[in-house]
């Protein structure tokens, strides 16, 4: 693997920045529902404190901007397969960053935990995807994506949770 370069680390701080605005985007959706809504909501025994869910999250977002710009980085030259495939997977990792925001207007502006199950599902196949079509481009990348997805289905469980037990 090759070390980033002083010219790459604009495209590095812009990747990582990108995927934290998903992250701010979400936060719109989920700062006035926190202290209205979600805390009226019975909670199962295993769900961590706030501050734990926000610093899990930056962390996240930190990795999958390294992820990102791995794949970015890759130069294929004139080989339009592999160029194809690198957009390809840019654009399944793109569509996961929207769907990862959605899913804060579907749990917390809709204050719908189904809403949310249904698009934490979504999200779980999208990251699950883009980690398959990252895998042949960069497998560090591919690999970055892991604690993402781990993450997301402890989410995916504490979504169901909610929902059984605030129908």
């Amino acid at each position: 693997m090759k070390i980033i370069s002083y010219g790459e680390f604009p495209r590095l701080i812009l990747c990582i920045a990108v995927c934290q605005m998903a992250g701010i985007v979400g936060s719109i959706f989920t700062a006035e529902s926190v202290t209205t809504w979600y805390i009226t909501l019975e909670k199962p025994g295993f769900a961590p404190p706030g501050w734990v869910i926000s610093a899990v999250w930056i962390s996240l977002y930190t990795l999958m901007g390294v992820s990102l710009f791995l794949i970015w980085r890759q130069d294929w030259g004139s080989d339009r397969e592999k160029e194809g495939n690198k957009r390809i997977a840019i654009a399944a990792f793109a569509l996961q960053l929207l769907v990862n925001a959605a899913w804060s207007w579907a749990f917390f502006g809709l204050q719908s935990p189904p809403a949310g199950f249904a698009t934490i599902i979504i999200l779980w196949l999208l990251i699950l995807f883009t980690a398959r079509l990252f895998w042949p481009i960069s497998r560090p990348a591919a690999w970055l994506l892991f604690p993402y997805i781990l993450w997301v289905s402890f989410a995916a469980f504490l979504n169901f949770s909610l929902w059984r037990l605030n129908p």
